[in-house]
């Protein structure tokens, strides 16, 4: 039996031979299209470049060689697209966008895309994009993120990078003018995805942004481009679907284009183009082309597709749509089309052999080596002289030496960031004019308007999408998630997107962005669950994520000028979780007492708080109380009572969840005879587990208890009590463990 990858080069080239050719309904000119002859053959070869390519790596699989088989076949069209834009318009691709890159790399200096390809496939360590971490689409050179095989989650920071070059349109002030972005200001933003994935609730979100953006006639440049195959995977898509869903959406031009027709490709493209760049519309440009070969290598199309299905599609092979082109306009005869691609064909065999024999990731160093961001930037944190600091407080003037909670020295950090990184912006739910639920955000659009201070739509994936686009364009994202458990609708624009872009772009690619979360328990007089989520487990076991939670106001304003600072120069995402029922707290044992209450001291460059510095109250050796955020609150009113009965007690305030500093509280574990784990979280999958590993790990054998939430969610009114940790319980557990 013949190998249906060598079946299918030999009905290519039967074909061509025999000039069996599909029909097109496309009559068009190179003329009318604006092409020219050898741009019609040039984007042909990178056509057969990308099926050779495709069908190269299902023989590697087939040798263990390579481990990804979803490919570009029946897509190739997408060449044309590619020469339709510049290379500096950021592309956020398809999985099946080889072509595309193909045409891309071939036009700028030190590109080799098939060897680069291919390396990618065999999962080599020289892979220039992912390092052979995973078979990637993408390129730093040619402004392409790498993408994996997303369904529709890169849409939502496309639409983000988009509004990065609206705020370009936008710039109202010398300091905005200052801002160092990393495209040109008349960039075009293209995001390409298929039919199936069109139907995701994430891309919906994004379509839904960029229409709700485009209908208040803010400047959006970005072309959707929809490769409709008809299928996913192996569920088709309703005849004429894509077109009724998009063809008259509000704010969105909608184009459409044969995509098994280069010249129309083209056209379509280029018109898109225009209207994204001169307009600043967003643009839904709608491909209709096939998909060959199955989803991928694994797929067997004969379980779910009749074999007339499949030979109706194989007959209408985007490759031979291009090889009539090229007869037609006589750019190549028959022989010269077969020259072609066989000599493409053994090109891309002779590569595969050289990068099949090149090393690959051998040990866990290597690979978690681009887990974090090697490069540092240059750190844009201006310092404010006496009378920059008198204007930018001059509404707070008979405050700024008073005590005060933490809600408003939060917003006092905040108008420091903004008027000391000029890339800094603000953005979320209601934090504009309204000043956020807690205020914590008030005045901040006042100062600084709203290009800096930026009110969003209620969606969580458009809002961390966001983060991750204007962080692609140089800017320095503050995103606002307004309530903890709301973080859940969108929770992999952190875990699948922003955390991950740059382990598998080699470190090249990153988003720097501190996301602010209002959460935790504890929250009198507004509640339930979904305004007292305690837990943040989501968050817990993402690589390279930093996760800060300061107890008190004074902790809180330095970690967060250490989580900007770390974003900006170390380009890492920061997760800052901002307890609800702390906002406000000014007293500690009693009313008036002021103990929880905290002056505002302006940004030194000399004192920053370090990433995993922990706070210590007390200095007893009875027992060491470990905790945070609210915990650590109840841990300090429970310590008074404690050592009012002659109990030598110390207080832990971890601050930094992650990554924790072992070696720090291992050392506070050491100095004391027994440990209490106050945690406000859930039982099950809190940082009280770690905690405890982490003492037991360490041969530790010091007698230490746990303090946790019930593994229940939050209810209304008092009830909620019940099921969180206590001063009462920590005094009696405390007690009971000393005496033990």
């Amino acid at each position: 039996m013949q190998d249906r990858n060598q079946l299918f080069k030999q009905v290519f080239i039967d074909k061509v031979r025999g000039g069996e050719f599909p029909p097109s309904n496309i009559k068009l000119s190179l003329q009318a299209a604006n092409l020219d002859a050898a741009q019609l053959l040039d984007l042909f070869e990178s056509q057969i470049m990308s099926r050779h390519l495709d069908l190269r790596s299902r023989e590697l699989q087939k040798a263990g060689q390579s481990f990804y088989t979803i490919g570009s076949a029946g897509h190739e069209g997408n060449a044309a697209i590619s020469m339709a834009f510049r290379t500096t318009d950021m592309a956020f691709l398809h999985y099946r966008s080889a072509a595309f890159v193909i045409q891309r790399a071939k036009h700028e200096p030190n590109q080799q895309p098939l060897y680069d390809m291919l390396l990618s496939f065999c999962a080599s360590s020289e892979d220039p994009v992912s390092g052979g971490r995973h078979k990637v689409l993408g390129s730093k050179s040619l402004f392409i993120p790498p993408q994996t095989s997303t369904i529709a989650s890169h849409l939502p920071k496309a639409v983000g990078t988009a509004f990065s070059l609206a705020l370009a349109h936008r710039k109202q002030s010398s300091e905005q003018a200052k801002i160092k972005t990393v495209l040109p200001d008349d960039s075009v933003i293209i995001c390409s995805f298929g039919d199936a994935s069109a139907n995701h609730s994430t891309a919906q979100g994004a379509f839904n942004t960029a229409a709700w953006a485009a209908f208040q006639s803010v400047p959006l440049p970005i072309v959707f481009v929809c490769e409709d195959n008809n299928i996913g995977i192996s569920t088709a898509t309703p005849k004429g679907w894509i077109k009724a869903n998009f063809e008259n959406r509000p704010g969105i031009h909608y184009l459409e284009c044969d995509g098994l027709n280069l010249l129309d490709t083209y056209r379509n493209a280029k018109q898109a183009a225009r209207i994204a760049r001169q307009l600043h519309k967003p643009v839904f440009l709608h491909v209709r082309t096939v998909r060959l070969l199955g989803h991928a290598g694994s797929d067997s199309e004969f379980a779910y597709r009749t074999q007339q299905c499949i030979e109706e599609n194989e007959a209408q092979d985007p490759l031979l749509h291009s090889a009539k082109l090229i007869l037609d306009n006589h750019i190549l005869d028959t022989q010269g089309i077969i020259d072609l691609y066989q000599n493409i064909d053994k090109l891309v065999e002779e590569l595969s052999e050289k990068a099949a024999a090149r090393p690959r990731l051998t040990s866990a160093q290597q690979i978690q080596a681009s887990l974090i961001p090697s490069q540092t930037v240059k750190d844009s944190f201006v310092q404010l002289n006496s009378q920059q600091r008198a204007d930018l407080f001059s509404h707070e003037k008979h405050n700024l030496n008073k005590k005060q909670h933490m809600a408003k020295l939060l917003n006092w950090a905040l108008l420091d960031v903004l008027a000391s990184y000029s890339n800094a912006l603000i953005f979320g739910e209601d934090v504009g004019k309204k000043g956020g639920v807690y205020n914590v955000t008030a005045k901040l659009s006042d100062k600084f308007g709203p290009s800096r201070v930026v009110n969003t739509l209620l969606d969580e994936q458009s809002i961390l999408g966001a983060a991750i686009g204007l962080a692609h364009n140089g800017y320095l994202p503050i995103p606002e998630i307004q309530f903890l458990a709301y973080v859940h609708n969108a929770e992999d624009q952190i875990r699948g997107e922003a955390a991950t872009l740059s382990f598998f772009s080699n470190g090249q690619f990153t988003n720097p962005m501190v996301i602010r979360i209002a959460g935790l328990a504890y929250q009198r007089g507004f509640g339930g669950h979904f305004h007292n989520d305690n837990s943040f487990a989501v968050f817990r076991d993402i690589p390279g994520v930093i996760i800060a939670c300061p107890s008190n106001g004074a902790d809180a304003v330095d970690m967060f000028r250490t989580c900007v600072a770390t974003a900006q120069i170390e380009q890492r995402v920061v997760i800052f979780i901002e307890p609800i029922a702390l906002y406000m707290k000014k007293d500690l044992h009693e009313d008036g007492d002021q103990l929880w209450s905290f002056e505002y001291v302006p940004p030194q460059q000399n004192r920053v708080m370090g990433v995993g510095d922990i706070g210590v109250k007390g200095d007893g050796k009875q027992l060491c109380i470990i905790s945070y955020g609210n915990g650590f609150y109840l841990s300090c009113q429970a310590q008074k009572e404690l050592q009012e009965q002659g109990f030598e007690v110390r207080v832990v305030d971890l601050r930094w969840l992650a990554p924790l500093n072992e070696t720090a509280i291992i050392e506070q574990v050491k100095a004391c005879e027994k440990i209490l784990i106050v945690d406000e979280c859930r039982k099950t999958g809190s940082i009280s587990e770690a905690l405890m590993t982490l003492i037991y790990e360490h041969n530790e054998r010091i007698t230490s208890r746990r303090l946790t939430a019930q593994d229940c969610f939050i209810p209304l009114g008092n009830a909620s009590y019940e099921v969180l940790p206590s001063k009462q319980q920590i005094i009696d557990m405390a007690v009971a463990l000393i005496k033990q």
